[in-house]
């Protein structure tokens, strides 16, 4: 089967896109959040040093600006270090800045800053990086007057980037674990959803092979439950096609009873007149009708499909034996049936005594002393023999007697028939008939009946 018209595929498949996209709206929104939380903490960070700065500003008695202490981060001490702090004296047009700096510059914008109030920049830094700026306005009492102090404290982002990729990067496992996590979730949850879709389909081939007669509705889900019914009603439908079907073919064999009566006493009346030619034309014709409509009346009456019960085989044997031991055919033979007692087979009562009767009338017809009837069971059918000790068959007869419905022996009356049917009745339980050497040294029919189902005794559902 096509992947494409898989119901499990579809399913799969589409659970399989909403997860990835699930997973990467999840994991851009995580970045994006991660993302922003990152540069909160770096702003606090920056803050901090702030704070420090603007503690640690001092005027001389000169009204000289220097600080009391530096942040002790030691990536303000490096040179390029990646955090940078810069004082600015717009009073007097002087600066203070950290070691990092070297001979660079914090390049803020110029905006208008109120004491107490903190701007966040992005601007360009050393090297060609790009800085995070956070900077203040400090108003500070010298001795000469007051000054205003533009305290600036800058990061790297290449830093924060860094950071964010490692985030990102620790972030991807997590997500695959979780995508295939709910994968393998969603793929226990469309096989235990199909389960009962399953169950019908094996409950169908139930019904194949006669373990069923029909599905039941009680034990399926509500959503199912409409499917089994259908099915149900459909099969109803079918058994009351099949009755009307055999009800016509039964009316169609009563009501040409009569005109073929008729003809049999027309043949006998040109017989008398000597008129023989015309009337064994006449005959044949009349048995050919006379063929046909038994074998499609045998037909109509074929129970399509395996039993639901399984028919002890022993009795029906011997049944058909004696039977035929009253017969005068068979009064003098030797009638004997190998059959265990504990064997049993999938074939409707009715349906197996035409099988087996039909066989066994032609073995008893042509063997000169002995008809047996023995059956073994295997691991995956049951074999019926029925042989004789007849003067036996060509193989080229033998097939042609059951492959083209042809009679063997044109004395004899009902051999070919009986052969056409029992194929019939074979063909229908998915068995098979064929003709060979007995034992015995006369013929033999072999009928091989499968124990499981036509189609397969595999089950429907998946383990």
């Amino acid at each position: 089967m096509k992947p494409g018209r898989s119901l499990r595929f579809r399913l799969f498949a589409f659970a399989a896109i909403v997860v990835a996209v699930a997973l990467l709206v999840t994991g851009f929104s995580l970045s994006a959040l991660f993302d922003r939380h990152l540069e909160r903490r770096v702003g606090q960070e920056l803050d901090t040093h702030l704070n420090q700065l603007t503690g640690g500003l001092r005027f001389d008695a000169n009204s000289a600006l220097s600080l009391d202490r530096e942040p002790v981060d030691p990536r303000f001490h490096a040179v390029f270090g990646g955090l940078y702090w810069q004082v600015g004296d717009e009073t007097k047009a002087r600066e203070l800045k950290s070691r990092s700096l070297w001979d660079t510059d914090i390049n803020v914008p110029e905006d208008t800053l109120r004491p107490g109030e903190t701007h966040v920049h992005d601007t360009a830094g050393p090297q060609g990086s790009e800085l995070l700026v956070h900077e203040t306005l400090v108003l500070l009492t010298a001795p000469d007057g007051d000054h205003r102090l533009r305290v600036a404290v800058a990061i790297d982002r290449a830093e924060i980037s860094t950071l964010e990729t490692g985030s990102a990067r620790d972030l991807a496992p997590v997500l695959a674990i979780l995508g295939g996590v709910l994968l393998l979730g969603l793929l226990l949850q469309i096989d235990e959803g199909l389960k009962p879709v399953y169950r019908v389909l094996s409950g169908v081939s139930a019904i194949r092979n006669g373990a069923l007669r029909r599905l039941e509705v009680d034990n399926v889900p509500q959503e199912v439950g409409p499917l089994v019914e259908e099915v149900n009603a459909l099969l109803d439908a079918q058994d009351q096609a099949i009755s009307r079907a055999r009800d016509r073919a039964a009316n169609l064999a009563h009501g040409l009873k009569t005109p073929l009566s008729a003809l049999v006493s027309d043949v006998e009346r040109l017989r008398a007149r000597g008129e023989t030619e015309i009337a064994d034309d006449i005959s044949e014709l009349t048995e050919r009708m006379r063929r046909h409509i038994q074998r499609e009346l045998a037909r109509a009456r074929l129970r399509h499909g395996r039993s639901q019960d399984r028919t002890p085989l022993k009795p029906i044997v011997d049944g058909i034996l004696r039977a035929l031991k009253r017969t005068p055919a068979g009064e003098d033979l030797r009638l004997e049936c190998v059959v265990d007692a504990a064997i049993t087979v999938p074939v409707d009562p009715d349906d197996l005594n035409e099988l087996l009767g039909n066989l066994a009338e032609n073995a008893v017809r042509f063997a000169r002393h002995h008809v047996l009837v023995e059956a073994k069971t295997s691991s995956d059918a049951i074999v019926i023999r029925i042989g004789d000790d007849s003067p036996g068959l060509d193989p080229v007869d033998a097939n042609r007697a059951i492959e083209q419905d042809k009679r063997l022996d044109q004395s004899e009356t009902g051999a070919g028939l009986g052969l056409a049917i029992s194929g019939d009745i074979v063909d229908a339980f998915g068995g098979k008939l064929e003709l060979g050497s007995s034992s015995l040294g006369g013929l033999e029919a072999r009928i091989s009946i499968p124990l499981a189902s036509r189609t397969g005794s595999q089950s429907a559902e998946p383990s």
